[in-house]
């Protein structure tokens, strides 16, 4: 019986994952590189996100217009993204236009110029996408968040750079970092629709077994946590908070029961933070609570966007479900909901050729193997309510919480005493 999932490495070192879905017309296809504003300097922050950029304005043989014209002209779906971790370039096609997909998406991958005149004009772009986050306050308010938790470390810095940096950012700086970072070995192809392996093979390995090896980079270093209440003032009809303490790697065992955490605390419409602070208290419209996961580290965090008078009570209510989760746990309807929540959302997302391509690479990434979807819903059965609560202890602590508010507030002493910092 063949495999579902398979896996070629390159001599060099590319790897090429794929997932044959053959009721479907269309293939979805990713160019993963295992770098990201995390393997930036201070001076660099930024250059990943606008390599993401300006690798799709023109290549030795094609334009920024021919590039988008060739794409559109095949219906295709096609954009990119940077994360802290890792850079994606996807496209997403009628399995009758593969052969062409694949051509447009190596050249722009392998061969862009990076010239001067189209960074030149790129700039003002990016300032505008950081504007756009700026003025998004429920947005911006992570990005701050991210900045008081990590520190000085670059989980701290925002992916998309600075103004100033970017301003500064030169050709010969972008040439130079995509040649010291996009290394064979950091990069994965990932797969998934209408396509054999050993048509993807072909195709890709004809392009992508031409990148050589490079010399190694500088490992990643894991931050330190760190306690604080940091708030920004700005003229707002609300205030945004984000409440900040510690979680684990991507990789960590504990990764389900996590999951089943996030959920019953603030991850849906009956969550804890949902039900008391929106639907019982009428407090604020947008809350929740969220998981930032990365390699070798994590966090845990709680948002919630109330009238500036309310701050006070929005928080106490936070820590409260915090400490109650602490102390009495979850009961077996709660931890059951969870579950069949988690489970539903995996299931559904799997209907997706887009989200198998990106399953097929975060694995390869962060396992080096394919983790079939059945093994994760059975790890997630498996969790107990004692799994929760211990984790819960864990994780929530008093002395490692970090507290960020962006809106019209300045008086800490509030904050301070909640927190005890």
């Amino acid at each position: 019986m063949k495999k579902t999932v398979n896996k070629t490495t390159l001599k060099n070192g590319v790897r090429i994952l794929t997932k044959k879905i053959p009721h479907v017309r269309s293939v979805s296809m990713g160019v993963w590189v295992n770098v990201g504003a995390r393997d930036e300097s201070p001076e660099e922050n930024g250059l990943s996100h606008l390599i993401e950029h300006m690798i799709f304005k023109g290549t030795r043989k094609r334009t920024a217009f021919q590039i988008a014209k060739e794409f559109d002209a095949l219906g295709c779906q096609t954009n990119a993204f940077t994360g802290y971790e890792n850079t994606c370039y996807y496209a997403k096609v009628v399995d009758t236009h593969v052969e062409t997909v694949v051509d447009i998406l190596s050249d722009v991958f392998l061969n862009s110029v990076f010239d001067e005149k189209e960074v030149e004009k790129e700039r003002p772009v990016i300032f505008q996408e950081i504007g756009m986050v700026e003025d998004n306050p429920e947005e911006y308010v992570h990005v701050l968040s991210g900045k008081a938790f990590w520190g000085n470390n670059p989980l701290g810095r925002p992916v998309l750079g600075t103004r100033e940096n970017i301003l500064g950012f030169k050709a010969k700086d972008i040439k130079k970092y995509f040649k010291r970072f996009y290394q064979p070995e950091r990069i994965i192809i990932s797969i998934a629709g209408n396509l054999s392996h050993d048509r993807s093979v072909d195709l890709i390995g004809t392009y992508f077994e031409s990148i050589k090896p490079g010399n190694s980079f500088p490992e990643r270093i894991t931050p330190s946590r760190q306690s604080s209440i940091d708030l920004h003032n700005r003229d707002s009809e609300q205030a945004h908070i984000c409440l900040g303490t510690n979680g684990i790697s991507i990789t960590d065992s504990r990764r389900f029961a996590f999951s089943i955490l996030n959920t019953v605390f603030g991850g849906n419409m009956s969550s804890r933070l949902f039900q008391k602070i929106r639907e019982n208290r009428g407090l604020a419209y947008s809350v929740y609570s969220f998981i930032s996961s990365y390699a070798d580290t994590g966090m845990f965090g709680a948002y919630v966007g109330v009238n500036p008078s309310k701050a006070n009570e929005a928080t106490k209510l936070i820590l409260y479900e915090m400490n109650r989760l602490k102390k009495v746990g979850i009961d077996k309807s709660e931890l059951k909901d969870a579950k069949e929540y988690i489970k539903g959302n995996l299931l559904l997302a799997s209907e997706s050729i887009d989200n198998q391509m990106v399953r097929l690479a975060q694995s390869e990434i962060n396992f080096n193997k394919h983790i079939p979807l059945q093994r994760v819903v059975d790890k997630i059965e498996a969790v107990t309510a004692d799994d929760v609560i211990d984790l819960a202890k864990a994780l929530f602590q008093t002395d490692q919480l970090s507290f960020t508010m962006l809106g019209p507030v300045k008086d800490k002493k509030p904050f301070e005493d909640m927190l005890n910092l």
